[in-house]
């Protein structure tokens, strides 16, 4: 995987501007703050979006995938500001789960998820290499 990165750009704090990548493509479904029954673990947005992040990397694992195959993450957020409130403690927590590896990364506020008591549903691509 090669993080694309035009050298007069300021350089983006935990995100890259584009990835290129080869082989085995892996589309993980938006991934909410549920565990393995379907039971929401926190109310939190900090506490959803850790759940969120550890669904992707079971998903991941079932494809012998790791987080750093991670190309591509969309945020979707109903809160923008409690989004941005939270980005100390949702830095810690993505770092504890997925690293240091920082993929093409979106985020965008939508009136409502699917789920009522979603605050974050999370979707991402991943890349396995040949």
């Amino acid at each position: 995987m090669k993080i694309l990165q035009p050298p007069s750009w300021a350089r983006p704090k935990g995100f890259s501007n584009g990835v290129a990548a080869k082989g085995q493509m892996i589309f993980v479904s938006g991934m909410v703050g549920w565990d393995a029954e379907g039971k929401f673990v926190s109310n939190e947005f900090v506490g959803q979006a850790r759940q969120a992040l550890k669904n992707i990397v079971a998903v991941l694992a079932e494809a012998k995938a790791k987080p750093e195959h991670i190309a591509r993450m969309t945020w979707y957020v109903v809160d923008k500001k409690e989004y941005l409130a939270a980005s100390k403690q949702l830095g810690a927590a993505y770092r504890e789960i997925i690293g240091p590896h920082y993929p093409a990364m979106t985020a965008v506020q939508v009136t409502a998820l699917m789920e009522d008591k979603a605050r974050v549903e999370i979707e991402v691509t991943a890349v396995l290499p040949d």
